[in-house]
């Protein structure tokens, strides 16, 4: 059994492997430090651990491509940022699970197992949450979670400082394309600015300084 174990931080790629080898002593895991690595150590790999902050990929567009790119792997995504910000929207992009980093030590093990054996794994936390959403009376929902996926993912695309043009060439969309979901971000946000918009991010938890 092979797992790819995608962050760019040697000491939690070591102490996450150690908690995967303690469980499944056989396991092959094989270390990614970006996602461009991922990609290419994918093939053969059953499962994936995945951190939404990669150097070449942040938050859901990293799931997203690696979705796109290995589309055989069950993706545990495992995470500082907290279920608030991308959990809902991480399961609806067909992740098999997502865990925040705080509680690795006691979850990973549980949450690996199941993504294993073709499941999903949600803590009950995010599954009453989720119902909650489901049933609309979930009062504290947050105005970017009313965003469509393509949205989204521009929407933290340009937080972090890029371009129209160059969002378009990442997410394969023409530039009229982007810039149309960028102005229906923006309305739904009531935001103005793109420097607004990174002010969002950061007070959301969506993206990090």
């Amino acid at each position: 059994m092979r797992i790819l174990l995608i962050d760019d931080h040697p000491l939690l790629r070591a102490g996450v492997r150690q908690l995967i080898v303690d469980r499944w002593p056989d396991a092959e895991v094989i270390d990614a430090s970006d996602l461009a690595s991922a990609v290419r150590l994918a093939p053969g790999c059953r499962a994936a651990v995945l951190d939404l902050s990669l150097p070449d990929a942040h938050g859901i567009e990293a799931l997203v491509r690696l979705r796109r790119l290995a589309p055989q792997l069950s993706i545990l995504v495992l995470s500082m940022h907290a279920e608030e910000a991308f959990a809902a929207r991480a399961l609806q992009l067909g992740a098999a699970g997502y865990l925040t980093k705080d509680r690795a030590g006691e979850e990973l093990v549980s949450a690996l197992e199941r993504v294993l054996s073709g499941g999903r794994y949600i803590t009950g936390s995010l599954a009453s949450r989720l119902a909650d959403m489901l049933t609309g009376t979930d009062p504290a929902r947050a105005a970017h979670e009313l965003l469509s996926v393509q949205e989204l993912r521009v929407a933290l695309l340009l937080a972090q400082g890029r371009s129209v043009a160059d969002i378009a060439a990442t997410v394969h969309l023409s530039v009229k394309t982007v810039s149309t979901y960028r102005a229906r971000a923006f309305e739904k946000l009531r935001l103005a600015t793109n420097a607004d918009l990174t002010r969002y991010c950061l007070a959301h938890g969506l993206i990090e300084l």
